[in-house]
């Protein structure tokens, strides 16, 4: 995500970071906001992850109150990974939306044209009436 947001803007994720704090709310803001809770998500995932792995280790004794730590943890897992799915697939959606656009082109130089030839006057119907 944070390599799409950097081709989208054409700047590193640090200089957009800084740039976003001094600007209003916008969409810059929006995807930045996305990138954090999507990489709080897997730090949550890691920790609950390795977490559940201490509690089933091989050498652990596992009574009632251990397999609810590990039941706890497992929900908490289960949740972590549901929530990064969650975020993940929106800011995908939002990027997929989204493309970078370049520069305004310089306008093609006016092409010099002969002048118009004024067309002879319409003679005045009117006029030839009332003679």
């Amino acid at each position: 995500m944070a390599a799409r947001i950097q081709d989208l803007y054409g700047t590193p994720l640090a200089e957009l970071k800084a740039h976003a704090q001094s600007q209003p709310p916008g969409m810059l803001a929006a995807l930045l906001a996305m990138h954090h809770d999507l990489a709080f998500a897997e730090q949550s995932i890691t920790f609950h992850r390795d977490r559940l792995t201490e509690l089933v280790r091989p050498e652990r004794q596992i009574g009632a109150h251990e397999a609810s730590h590990v039941l706890d943890c497992a929900r908490q897992l289960a949740v972590a990974v549901a929530v990064r799915d969650v975020q993940a697939k929106a800011a995908s959606g939002v990027l997929q939306s989204l493309g970078r656009v370049a520069a305004p082109e310089a306008p093609p130089a006016p092409v010099p044209t002969e002048p118009a030839v004024p067309a002879a006057p319409a003679p005045a119907a009117n006029a030839a009436r009332s003679r």
